[in-house]
């Protein structure tokens, strides 16, 4: 395996295969679609997985390493490159109805992968400029309360029925998302009032990011709508959904029907690695900026990307996260393949 920072170069191939999506035709239109859900789970699912953690030494020097840093720097100023040749294409090319779905999928990966899933680790951060722009990758896909809920819901409450992102054992999919995406936003204000009330703070206050980010969504929203033809401003809203399906896709296969045991009334035991599923598989690794190395990032959320380690006992999935989210579509077959895994590994699936 590649050291050092290069490795995630391989990122890369992700805008690229979607810059060839936005402007092709044809078949050319679904490259983005067929790198993600075609070649990467077939390649994942043959070769071996990559469980070596770095040495204490290693991980020290590669903590202070800023060139991780600044590999994520440049990626807002690429994605939304991305979406704004997306929507310029759009308006100037003739598609057929399949072509422009094409499109609409590498746009929706784009905002799924390079939008959310590096917004979710520069969220984490305590650096403002940081935050900034994970809250700005969030925009595209109008899913800004994310930086609320995930970092102060979703991490406090993870593998517990006060989750809306963990998803509960035998719970299909399609219901998943509807449930998520609403009990997040939901959860999202709820935690923010709160502050608000505790700070003593009105709601019209400078502090009440969950009234800023409707502002800012709505604003976002009208300009798409008046600078674009109207089919060119829909296409951009389903490819901001399919970011969304995306997250909550992920987060499906990430904690599905794990739980953390109550200890009294009103606490739960401490995180451990055993309350999410992990993937150590090379190529999702890289793509997903070590995403998939999610038992660790539960355990210590403020451990940046590259320093993310495996744990021996955290349960782990049969193949990388492209076959995973795709095998969850297939409700009954994604619960068989989870039993006998979890069995496996000894964890008991919550079944109330």
């Amino acid at each position: 395996m590649i050291k050092g920072p290069e490795k995630y170069l391989f990122f890369w191939v992700l805008p690229f295969s979607a810059w060839i999506s936005v402007t092709g035709f044809g078949y050319w239109t679904y490259a983005t679609l067929i790198l993600s859900f075609g070649i990467i789970p077939i390649i994942e699912f043959l070769f071996p997985v990559q469980e070596q953690n770095l040495s204490a030494e290693a991980e020290k020097k590669e903590r202070k390493n800023l060139v991780y840093d600044y590999l994520l720097y440049v990626i807002p100023f690429i994605h939304w490159g991305i979406l704004a040749l997306f929507m310029i294409r759009l308006t100037t090319d003739s598609l057929e109805i399949w072509e422009l779905v094409g499109r609409i999928s590498a746009a929706g990966l784009m905002c799924g992968v390079a939008g959310i899933n590096v917004a979710h680790e520069l969220g984490h951060r305590s650096s403002k400029f940081d935050q900034f722009l994970a809250q700005w990758l969030l925009l595209s896909s109008f899913y800004q309360h994310f930086f609320i809920e995930h970092n102060k819901g979703h991490h406090r409450y993870v593998a517990t029925p006060e989750d809306p992102s963990s998803a509960r054992y035998r719970e299909w999919i399609f219901t998943f998302w509807g449930r998520a995406v609403y009990m997040g936003y939901r959860s999202a204000w709820k935690i923010q009032l709160l502050e608000l009330r505790v700070d003593g703070k009105s709601f019209f206050s400078i502090n009440n990011l969950m009234l800023k980010f409707q502002i800012v969504q709505l604003v976002w929203a009208i300009c798409v709508i008046l600078l674009f033809p109207l089919h060119v401003a829909w296409a951009y809203f389903a490819a901001a959904l399919m970011g969304i399906l995306l997250l909550e896709t992920v987060n499906y296969i990430e904690h599905y029907g794990l739980r953390r045991e109550k200890r009294t009334a009103n606490v739960y035991e401490k995180t451990r690695p055993w309350h999410s599923w992990n993937s150590n598989h090379i190529l999702g690794r890289l793509l997903l900026f070590e995403l998939s190395r999610h038992s660790d990032h539960h355990y210590a959320p403020q451990r940046k990307y590259q320093i993310l380690k495996h744990h021996e006992n955290a349960p782990q999935m049969p193949t990388g996260y492209p076959g995973m989210m795709l095998l969850s579509l297939l409700p009954p077959l994604f619960f068989a393949v989870m039993d006998r895994t979890a069995k496996k590994f000894g964890i008991k699936l919550d079944k109330a």
